[in-house]
C-alpha cells in the first residue's frame, strides 16, 4: 500500500488568493479558543465546546500536533489570523473525508469554499485520490452550500447518525471523485 505522508509532507502549506493553510501550533490557540467557545459554531461540530484557553491548547496538541499531515490551520492573510481549520481525515491511498470549522466573524465570505477547493486540489492532483466524501448536519444549511459550491453531491441521508450535545443528529453524506473533479475542473 502506497504512503501519502510524503506528499503531504510536501504540501503542507497550502496558498489561496486570500488564506494560508498551514500546520496548527500551540501559538494559535487563542484564535482558535475564539470559535472554539462560541456556542454558535459549536452547534455544528462534533467536538465539545472548550471551556478554557488550556482546553484548547490541549486538544491542539492532542488533535493537531500529534498527527499534523492533512490538517491544515486557516489563516486568513489579510489580517494573519487564524481563523480556523480544514482537514483530511479518515484518509486512505483511495479517498478521505474532508472537514473544516470556520470562525464565524468570517461565516459568509466565500473563505470555507476556498480553502476546500485547495483540499481538493491536493487530494485529486498531488495525493491521486480517488474520491472525498463529507458530513454535513442537516440543521447546518450553509456547510451545505460549501460543499456545493466545490462540486460535492448530496448522497443520502444517514439518520441519527452523528452524537452531540442535543442528541444524535441526522447527517447528510456529500461524495465527488476523481473523475468528477477532473471533468468539472478548467484546463
Amino acid at each position: 500500500m502506497r504512503s501519502l505522508n510524503l506528499p503531504l509532507a510536501k504540501y503542507a502549506t497550502l496558498e489561496t488568493s486570500r488564506l494560508t493553510l498551514r500546520p496548527i501550533q500551540l501559538s494559535d490557540a487563542a484564535d482558535m479558543f475564539e470559535y472554539a467557545s462560541d456556542p454558535k459554531v459549536i452547534e455544528y461540530v462534533s467536538f465539545e465546546q472548550h471551556q478554557t484557553l488550556a482546553d484548547t491548547q490541549k486538544a491542539i496538541a492532542d488533535h493537531f500536533m500529534v498527527a499534523p499531515l492533512g490538517r491544515f490551520g486557516i489563516i486568513h492573510r489579510q489580517t494573519n489570523k487564524f481563523i480556523g481549520t480544514i482537514s483530511l481525515m479518515d484518509l486512505t491511498p483511495h479517498g478521505a473525508e474532508i472537514g473544516y470549522v470556520l470562525n464565524r466573524k468570517f461565516w459568509g465570505q466565500g473563505l470555507a469554499p476556498e480553502a476546500a477547493q485547495a483540499l481538493l486540489e491536493l487530494a485529486f492532483q498531488h495525493l491521486d485520490l480517488k474520491y472525498i466524501q463529507a458530513y454535513q448536519l442537516t440543521s447546518n444549511p450553509q456547510s451545505a452550500r460549501v460543499l456545493e459550491k466545490i462540486g460535492l453531491k448530496c448522497i443520502g441521508t444517514l439518520p441519527n447518525y452523528l452524537p452531540s450535545a442535543a442528541g444524535m443528529l441526522d447527517t447528510n453524506l456529500w461524495m465527488i471523485t476523481q473523475a468528477e473533479y477532473t471533468a468539472s475542473t478548467p484546463h
